[in-house]
C-alpha cells in the first residue's frame, strides 16, 4: 500500500476492487464482527458485502483472499503479531466517547462529513489526547493488567462504572443457557 495514497480499492484475484473506505462502513463491519448472535461463517459474509460494493462479482474461490485484503485495509498495513491482549475497546458501546474525541482531534463533527476515509478516521483516533475517553482506556488498561489507580482514577470509576467496564455480549443462545445454569443452581 502506497503511504501517500489513500485507497478505495484492492487488489483480489488480481483483479481491482472498489471497497467502501468511508469510516462508518468499517465501523459497521468492526461491530458485526463484534456480534455474539453471529456465526463465523454470517460475519464473514456481512464483511464481504459491506467492504465490497461488488461483492456478489468475487469468486467464490477469491472470497479468502478478498477478507485477507480488506482485514490489510483495516489493519492500515500493520500485522497481527499474534499476541493476545485483552479487549479494551468496544465500537459500539464505545461510540459515544470516541467520536467527540476524534471531532477534537479533526477540528469538525465527522459524522457530519458526507465521507471520512477510514485511514483518516483512524489518524485522527491514533492522535486522541487528554478526553474522557482515554482515562476510560488508561482505567481499562490498568484493569486489565491488575495495576492500581491513582486515586482520582478510583473516584472516576466508581463514579463512571457502566462507561468504563465493557459490556459482555453473549449470543441469545448463549444467554439462555446461562439463565437455565442459574435456575438450576438457585432453584429460580
Amino acid at each position: 500500500m502506497n503511504l501517500y495514497e489513500l485507497p478505495t480499492s484492492l487488489t483480489v484475484g488480481g483483479v481491482e476492487r472498489e471497497i467502501r473506505s468511508d469510516f462508518r462502513a468499517v465501523l459497521d463491519i468492526l461491530i458485526a464482527l463484534n456480534d455474539p448472535d453471529l456465526d463465523g461463517q454470517t460475519k464473514n459474509a456481512v464483511f464481504i458485502q459491506i467492504m465490497y460494493p461488488g461483492w456478489a462479482e468475487i469468486p467464490p474461490e477469491d472470497m479468502q483472499e478478498a477478507l485477507n485484503e480488506a482485514c490489510k485495509f483495516i489493519d492500515h498495513g500493520q500485522e497481527d503479531d499474534g499476541k493476545k491482549r485483552p479487549r479494551l475497546i468496544d465500537w459500539e458501546q464505545d461510540a459515544n466517547l470516541i467520536i467527540p474525541a476524534v471531532n477534537a482531534v479533526a477540528h469538525d463533527e465527522v459524522r457530519a462529513l458526507p465521507y471520512l476515509h477510514w485511514w483518516t478516521f483512524l489518524g485522527y483516533f491514533m492522535e486522541i489526547g487528554d478526553s474522557t475517553f482515554s482515562t476510560v482506556l488508561n482505567i481499562r488498561k490498568k484493569r486489565a493488567k491488575c495495576k492500581k489507580l491513582e486515586k482520582w482514577e478510583e473516584t472516576f470509576y466508581k463514579e463512571n462504572r457502566k462507561t468504563v467496564d465493557l459490556t459482555v455480549r453473549r449470543s441469545q443462545e448463549d444467554e439462555a443457557a446461562l439463565k437455565a445454569l442459574l435456575a438450576e443452581w438457585f432453584g429460580k
